[in-house]
Order: structure tokens, then C-alpha cells, then sequence
């Protein structure tokens, strides 16, 4: 079939860049990579499944209280950075 496409100029490049790559013709590169398109569109998931994570029960050791965690983090830091670098 034949019909008149407007092909933005950057995609027309691209096109006929790649046809002659593959040393084809401009049509059939133009076809392939339309049923390439098509092709994708259709086989997208319709519907994701929404990321859940799951939670596990991780006990501290005894005498780490849960709420100061960040300062304890915080602790780690300052010594990190006041080991001399070799």
C-alpha cells in the first residue's frame, strides 16, 4: 500500500542512516521498525503489580536502643573520618 507519511527530518536521518547500514531499502527499513513499535505497544503489561516489600523481624543487640540509631550512625561517620587515610 502506499501512502504520504510526514517524517520529522531527525527520524528520516536516522532511517535512512540505518538503511544504509544494513544495506536495505528505505521501505523495508521503514516497515521493520514500525511493526518493531507495534509489536511493543501491544505486548506491554496491561497492569503492574504494585512493589511491596516485606517486613522481617531483625532484633537489635542488647543495649542499642532503636530510637538513637541516626546518632549511632551519626558516631560511625565522625570516626570513619577521623581514621588517617593511607
Amino acid at each position: 500500500m502506499r501512502t504520504t507519511v510526514a517524517i520529522d527530518e531527525d527520524v528520516f536521518d536516522k532511517l535512512k542512516d540505518l538503511a544504509a547500514k544494513r544495506r536495505l531499502p528505505f521501505t523495508k527499513i521503514v516497515n521493520e521498525i514500525l511493526r518493531r513499535g507495534l509489536t511493543a505497544q501491544r505486548e506491554r503489561p496491561t497492569k503492574k503489580e504494585p512493589f511491596r516489600v516485606q517486613a522481617f523481624h531483625a532484633p537489635l543487640r542488647p543495649g542499642i536502643d532503636p530510637l538513637r540509631i541516626n546518632q549511632v550512625l551519626d558516631d560511625l561517620e565522625v570516626a570513619h573520618r577521623s581514621v588517617p587515610k593511607r
